[in-house]
């Protein structure tokens, strides 16, 4: 029997950035841990940033919010960032003056961004302490005897790679 885990999203529509620059900065935060997504998000130089970072804050409070209204358990530190999308939305034409009496057109691009929190499943896979290996027992694989390590550099040395010629002075020698 699988146990359902909820969603809880926030938007933020009509923002005044394009959909690729809003996307370095949600590449950064997906998949986190809620408070080192806002740790990150507040301290990245982009100017969607801030807006990131106060959507992220959001999304915890409705987390939050409707956790408390239906009654169940919601551990706010076990939330994940898992979806952070940035969308297009509508472009505004424009127009900028060219040489010779001429116009230009371009396209100022807002940006739909939705991000989505969830709380992590607590698997019994995961491990949680980490034990000290016990006496006798290393992590590491045992080192190569030197007369492996012989055999291995004399493999190396006696097929040397063939060498293909190709060009102008390739084809007067043959």
């Amino acid at each position: 029997m699988a146990v359902e885990t909820r969603e809880y999203r926030a938007e933020a529509r009509f923002q005044r950035v394009s959909p690729q620059k809003a996307r370095l900065v949600l590449d950064l935060i997906k998949g986190r841990g809620v408070e080192e997504a806002l740790t990150v998000a507040a301290f990245t130089k982009k100017r969607i940033a801030p807006v990131i970072h106060k959507l992220l804050t959001s999304a915890v409070d409705n987390a939050k919010y409707v956790a408390g209204e239906q009654g169940t358990d919601l551990d706010v530190d076990n939330l994940y960032v898992k979806l952070a999308l940035a969308n297009d939305g509508p472009r505004m034409k424009r127009i900028r003056p060219a040489p010779m009496g001429r116009a230009f057109r371009y396209q100022r691009r807002l940006t739909h961004i939705i991000l989505s929190v969830a709380e992590r499943e607590a698997t019994a896979g995961l491990v949680t302490k980490v034990e000290p290996p016990a006496v006798g027992q290393t992590r590491l694989a045992a080192p190569k005897t030197s007369k492996a390590k012989k055999e291995e550099s004399a493999a190396a040395v006696e097929a040397p790679k063939a060498v293909k010629k190709t060009g102008k002075k390739a084809a007067k020698k043959a």
